[in-house]
């Protein structure tokens, strides 16, 4: 039995480690699929602290290294369920393990909403991007499009509008839903062109890397091409915390419903990272709450 199953192997699941490590304390890290969750699609983070430019891969790496050499054990296996012993509680995979530990972290992640067209994966970091605040940079003086009409898609643009030369908003809706004073401050700047009832039905490429979008006016049924440099995909987060609703509550988008103290209804069980309710999802931020889910659960491991 180790003291503390980290369940998910993003900057959260990996910071979280590192403190319960540096706490004296085991920890055991089980990811279903590589190490650095999200940031592992950004080609070159430059907003980590004291780092001038890395890419996601290689941040990613260096973290597991770390928490590597400070004594964490890992395993790939995909977990579907934690159970409340009592002392302890026992970690379930779909491989069929079963793994004890005295504390388990929840830093389970989101995973982007995609618009399920051809050759979309293999085109994140090489012209789809889903952070202006990430990746809005490197298209400074280019023309790019947004994906979606909700909040979540305004503010990306209107992060992009200072940047770009250009913005393209592609709504499959017959209306933009974000706030309207969202769209009252994005539609005012005159590098922003808007279309509603645009279905995106193809990605153009040239030499492996995105150059145009393709849509249908779902009323008119005409297709056309939509000649850009990126496109940011903004149409929802999807967190994947349904099997543990029992020890830790959800919000109505199902995000653990926790604050920033990423404590839960089950004693011994913490939550950490995107996968909890919160306003901001960065890197810093996810990094933030695996240090104060690792160290919540120190002290509830000493009895504190």
């Amino acid at each position: 039995m180790v003291d503390i199953i980290i369940v998910g192997g993003g900057p959260a699941g990996m910071t979280a480690a590192l403190y319960a490590l540096r706490n004296g304390k085991s920890a055991l890290v089980i990811e279903k699929s590589g190490f650095g969750g999200q940031i592992t699609h950004s080609p070159k983070v430059e907003n980590y602290p004291g780092t001038l430019s890395v890419s996601g891969n290689e941040l990613a790496d260096a973290m597991l290294d770390q928490i590597l050499k400070q004594g964490a054990e890992i395993e790939f296996e995909t977990v579907c369920a934690v159970e409340d012993a009592g002392d302890h509680k026992v970690v379930k995979t779909e491989e069929g393990s079963a793994f004890e530990g005295r504390a388990v972290i929840l830093a389970t992640g989101v995973k982007h909403r995609m618009l399920g067209l051809p050759g979309e994966e293999d085109l994140v970091g090489e012209g789809i991007s889903f952070c202006a605040v990430c990746d809005g940079d490197f298209y400074a003086g280019k023309t790019v499009c947004v994906a979606g009409g909700g909040n979540s898609a305004l503010q990306e643009a209107i992060l992009l509008a200072e940047k770009c030369k250009e913005v393209i908003m592609l709504q499959d809706l017959p209306a933009f839903t974000g706030e309207k004073r969202l769209q009252e401050v994005l539609f005012a700047r005159p590098n922003v062109r808007s279309f509603t009832n645009q279905k995106l039905t193809a990605l153009e490429t040239k030499d492996g890397a995105l150059c145009g979008v393709t849509a249908v006016d779902t009323v008119s049924g005409a297709a056309h091409t939509v000649a850009c440099d990126g496109l940011f995909v903004a149409i929802g987060l999807i967190p994947e915390n349904e099997p543990f609703k029992e020890l830790a509550d959800l919000n109505r988008f199902g995000y653990f419903d926790s604050d920033e103290q990423c404590l839960t209804k089950t004693p011994g069980v913490f939550v950490a990272g995107d996968c909890r309710s919160k306003a901001v999802r960065q890197v810093t931020t996810a990094a933030a709450d695996g240090a104060v889910a690792a160290l919540a659960a120190c002290r509830y491991l000493n009895g504190l």
